[in-house]
């Protein structure tokens, strides 16, 4: 892991400077002190990450009472669960006698969780079942020491949850979605193989390399020959709409076309974006993999390829481009000042069989590819922002239009943690 040196005059005022000083350059690339600040990784996981709706797992994957999943955000552990009652719940992995970790494995099915340091015992949902010899504390309530509870919604079978009590409603923004997205079934869609890619590189330097095309044609040869992403709209218009055109007709999907953008300082609350359109392929092409060719059978209720793939946001943190055989979901999650997961979950019609309707090597080339070069020029990116001779250049006003809503939205939210006596 690579580490950087912490700032020992680091400070809310630093904060407060720094902020005012990015206020008047709207449009470049962030301050290195943004990437580098120990003070800045702490607040941003409390005050943005923790607050907004991300992507924990597919329904799919805890099928039976019992199964669960630990997601690791930053240095916090979560557990997912499926209840004897059939319903998910998700809480923080640490007892609430004397915090150690409940659970260590990242996966598997037990009938309760138990705390290795004093034995006190959790069931599936969170709520106590013994807290041992804690009956000579007259005072001891045990429905009051439950694990603590988290946030969880379910939509279309793709599972997330929010830290924040109080989190903004998630379901009306994805609702938007509904049209597009539901085509691809995906609540009876099945995971074909899902990868976790450890970057050395602040989160925000993984997120906006994904947020713009801008070096697509330059760092992705693969990607490039196949999506009209990576050139200017005026370049492509003509492809782009001769797709949408023919879309929703070829597809079989009412409404396959939709566009939908509330994202970032636009979305309808905090840490909820809800995004999707549709783009075109170039002509010869129908899907996202090595040739451009079908890999998998088609999804859901697609009826047949039409050039164009979806693209969707749903929260802060979590996106998704849907081919008509086969769907990439990607995750970024914060885990140290200089250290990111990033994880990428491959989705196939859920009758499809590994070995006979697709093959997996085949189906994960393209984002398997792409994103092995993503983390090289990266990894070149934060040596250089990390640098004291670092100076922010301008944004592309198309190619990173989305990075830079992102940017605004990032250093808004961090201004609205200053205490009221510094804020301007």
């Amino acid at each position: 892991m690579h580490m950087i040196a912490t700032d020992v005059d680091d400070s809310i005022t630093k904060l407060k400077t720094k902020l005012a000083a990015e206020t008047k350059k709207p449009n470049r690339a962030m301050d290195p002190y943004f990437y580098r600040s120990h003070l800045v990784h702490d607040r941003e996981l409390e005050h943005i990450v923790f607050k907004s709706w991300i992507y924990a797992l597919h329904e799919s994957e805890l099928p039976n009472s019992g199964d669960f999943q630990l997601l690791d955000i930053g240095e916090d552990s979560i557990i997912i669960a499926r209840h004897t009652d059939g319903e998910l719940h998700a809480m923080h992995n640490i007892c609430r006698h004397r915090g150690a970790a409940v659970c260590e494995d990242p996966c598997g099915n037990r009938a309760t969780f138990v705390c290795p340091y004093h034995g006190w015992v959790y069931n599936l949902d969170g709520s106590m079942r013994a807290a041992r010899e804690m009956h000579v504390l007259s005072e001891f309530e045990p429905h009051e020491h439950g694990l603590k509870k988290i946030r969880l919604i379910s939509y279309m079978g793709l599972v997330f949850i929010n830290c924040d009590p109080e989190a903004a409603d998630f379901l009306g923004p994805l609702s938007h979605l509904s049209e597009p997205l539901g085509a691809y079934r995906l609540e009876k869609a099945k995971v074909a193989y899902k990868k976790t890619y450890r970057i050395d590189a602040n989160w925000k330097l993984v997120l906006e390399n994904y947020l713009e095309c801008y070096h697509c044609a330059t760092s992705h040869r693969a990607y490039a020959r196949l999506h009209t992403l990576k050139d200017l709209e005026e370049n492509v218009r003509p492809v782009l709409d001769a797709m949408l055109a023919r879309s929703d007709e070829i597809t079989g999907v009412p409404g396959m076309s939709t566009s939908y953008r509330k994202i970032y300082l636009d979305a309808e609350g905090f840490g909820a974006c809800s995004y999707t359109s549709r783009y075109g392929l170039f002509d010869g092409y129908v899907t996202g993999s090595r040739d451009g060719q079908p890999v998998a059978p088609l999804m859901g209720s697609i009826q047949a390829y039409d050039g164009g793939a979806g693209d969707y946001q749903m929260g802060p943190l979590t996106f998704m481009l849907n081919y008509p055989d086969h769907c990439v979901l990607y995750r970024f999650l914060p885990r140290s000042v200089t250290q990111t997961d990033l994880e990428i979950v491959w989705y196939v019609n859920g009758d499809a069989e590994a070995g006979k309707d697709y093959q997996v090597e085949e189906l994960i080339w393209l984002w398997d590819h792409t994103t092995q070069e993503d983390e090289y020029i990266i990894m070149r990116n934060s040596k250089g922002v990390n640098s004291r001779f670092f100076e922010p250049g301008p944004y592309h006003p198309e190619f990173e239009e989305t990075l830079r809503d992102f940017v605004h939205w990032y250093l808004h939210s961090l201004r609205s943690t200053l205490p009221d006596e510094l804020r301007d």
